[in-house]
């Protein structure tokens, strides 16, 4: 047909223009390479491992102390105020009054306490219950389908902690799917009232933090060498004596990141508590927000008690893993 292009030349057409495109992407770039303004940067900036290193670490360091450090910092400078925010005619003025008052009243020192005791007790509940997923997931399973099991395991993870407390919430209630199964079996006649006590705030935490304790646990594991264990068996230990002298020792690292992450997790649980919780199982979170949602000179009070949990709960875990460490070095010696 008349005007019509030929199939070859309309091919060598976008190929010039390809050719083209790409022959200006590469001057473009080459001219901005061999420029003094790129060359000056480049030196300033890249002319030694050092900068390099340090311009590496510039971003997460900013990120660190702006987003973590920076509210702690702040969170702390709060604490020691007589009142905030500062009215524009209230003098600001300095106190450890808010701290005093943790000390000088018992009201607060149970759920302190409670907090801490339900934080470690479940972490190690948590323990126990992932460390037989994370030893038949690195152990057990082939090399190529272990993603695939670490994909069905992070599914319920998708969601907030909201969302994943009402499920616990649905599970557990007077009508959910394990009361209906304990009629069914024929083991209760009424509801067990696990809602709003102990058992339920239990559930939900090793629940929320069990991925926590999951990939450190199968970190740990996987990078184990399996020439360690079938040495032992060659010398005549059977399974459980190569699992109590050669893995779980070897595996401390992991157990004591798990531990540290899931701990620090727990004490600062507050949604979770206040829905599956009751009066009797009520958590320092919760008496931290009731001074936040009151009056402006209640903030400094409620920064103290969080200053006052935060480093308690640090103070435990850097203890923790002290502990462990020796404990690793004992084990390797």
């Amino acid at each position: 047909m008349p005007g019509k292009v030929p199939s070859g030349a309309a091919a060598l057409a976008g190929k010039s223009s390809v050719d083209h495109q790409t022959k200006d992407g590469r001057s473009f770039w080459g001219a901005l390479a061999g420029s003094r303004l790129y060359q000056a940067f480049s030196d300033a900036l890249l002319s030694s491992p050092r900068r390099q290193f340090i311009l590496l670490l510039a971003f997460p360091l900013l990120w660190i102390i702006t987003q973590h450090l920076g509210p702690m910092a702040q969170m702390f400078y709060v604490s020691f105020l007589d009142a905030y925010p500062v009215a524009a005619d209230h003098p600001q003025h300095f106190t450890t009054d808010n701290y005093l008052r943790f000390f000088g009243s018992s009201i607060f020192l149970m759920p302190f306490i409670r907090t801490l005791v339900f934080a470690a007790t479940l972490t190690f509940a948590t323990l126990i219950l992932t460390y037989p997923v994370a030893y038949f997931l690195a152990r057990h399973v082939k090399r190529s389908n272990q993603m695939i099991f670490l994909l069905l395991l992070l599914i319920p993870f998708w969601v907030g902690e909201i969302v994943r407390t009402y499920a616990i919430m649905i599970l557990l209630g007077n009508n959910g799917a394990v009361n209906l199964a304990l009629k069914w079996l024929g083991l209760v006649d009424r509801p067990v009232p696990f809602m709003y006590t102990g058992f339920s705030i239990s559930v939900g935490i090793v629940y929320l933090t069990a991925l926590y304790m999951l990939l450190p646990l199968y970190s740990a594991l996987e990078k184990l060498p399996r020439s360690y264990t079938d040495a032992a068996a060659d010398l005549g230990a059977g399974p459980w004596t190569r699992f109590w002298r050669v893995t779980l020792p070897l595996s401390l690292e992991g157990i004591s990141s798990g531990c540290t992450l899931v701990f620090l997790i727990s004490t600062g649980f507050y949604a979770t508590p206040v829905l599956l919780g009751g009066p009797s199982t009520t958590v320092f979170a919760e008496t931290i927000a009731g001074f936040f949602h009151a009056a402006g000179d209640e903030w400094p009070t409620g920064a103290a008690f969080a200053c006052l949990m935060f480093v308690t709960a640090l103070a435990i875990s850097l203890g923790f893993g002290r502990f462990m460490t020796w404990l690793s070095k004992g084990v390797r010696k």
